[in-house]
């Protein structure tokens, strides 16, 4: 098997990168058809995925059999701000790697977000309810979406949320940073999703992938909470001695409008390759007893 993923040095992006290397993930072995695949690993210095003639020549050199695009512009403020740049990657850039699946009989897999919804609802988003997103943020991912879904025929959408691994930035590693600064912090406790390990979300695209039920999946942590009880957990499991405390969005004061509930639905997991996704505590833990604060 021949893979190529593109943002390959971001924290999902690595830990496929890790397993196929490896074999076997946290959560057991990888499918067979993934063993000695041969990879191809990329990221911004290697290649734009937003120049249309350069990810063709690249995709024609290597044929890859399956492409997973964990490339992406993840900035949610900054999206507000340099939106060009944020089409440019989740949008054009999802276009680009589709149409270079499609010259070479390619599947491939796009990652995107809870954020395609707009949050008003009270129970989890499934895959079939109507994405309404409500920042710039999410709009490029769901125009990215539609992209691959009109220039690739062989395609697989995964929507994931809150997530973070042991390379790159992300939350976690953020609270334990202020954590050990301040001693104190605060955290909205009104917005609620699933917090995903990358190490349980790699396992899943790699199912997705080689079971070929091509179509849209919700692939997230199990159970939801708040932004608040997330950066409570990790305190707790961490170790660090500080203290949360929750506020509002409102007293919080960000400058984009997130959604304020936007956990998902495991539905085509469960129906087609099975859902195997840890409880977000669990997953947290495991982690943290492993993460070496890099």
């Amino acid at each position: 098997m021949k893979v190529m993923i593109t943002g390959s040095n971001g924290q999902l992006g690595s830990e496929l990168r890790r397993i196929l290397q490896k074999g076997v993930s946290e959560l057991g072995p990888i499918p067979k058809c993934f063993i000695d695949a041969k990879l191809d690993c990329v990221d911004i210095e290697d290649l734009d995925i937003t120049n249309l003639s350069d990810v063709s020549r690249h995709v024609c050199e290597f044929a890859p059999q399956l492409i997973i695009n964990c490339a992406s512009y993840t900035n949610v403020d900054a999206c507000e701000t340099h939106q060009d740049d944020a089409f440019k990657v989740n949008s054009l850039g999802a276009r680009n790697m589709a149409v270079g699946a499609e010259m070479v009989g390619a599947r491939i897999i796009y990652l995107s977000t809870d954020y395609v919804f707009s949050g008003d609802a009270s129970s989890p988003y499934r895959e079939y309810d109507r994405p309404e997103p409500q920042n710039v943020y999410g709009a490029t991912k769901l125009a990215g979406e539609r992209f691959v879904r009109d220039f690739c025929s062989r395609w697989f959408i995964v929507r994931t949320s809150w997530l973070y691994g042991y390379n790159g930035k992300n939350f976690v590693k953020t609270i334990m940073r202020l954590a050990r600064e301040r001693g104190t912090i605060k955290i909205v406790s009104d917005q609620t999703g699933n917090p995903t390990n990358a190490a349980d979300l790699s396992h899943h695209i790699l199912k997705i992938a080689s079971a070929g039920e091509y179509g849209i999946y919700h692939c997230t942590g199990r159970g939801t909470c708040s932004w608040y009880d997330f950066a409570d957990k990790i305190i707790e499991y961490s170790g660090i001695k500080a203290s949360v405390f929750p506020c509002s969005s409102d007293e919080y004061q960000s400058p984009v409008k997130r959604p304020k509930y936007s956990a998902l639905e495991h539905m085509a997991l469960r129906c087609s390759v099975g859902d195997e996704m840890r409880k977000w505590q669990d997953a947290l833990k495991y982690f943290l007893e492993r993460y070496d604060g890099e």
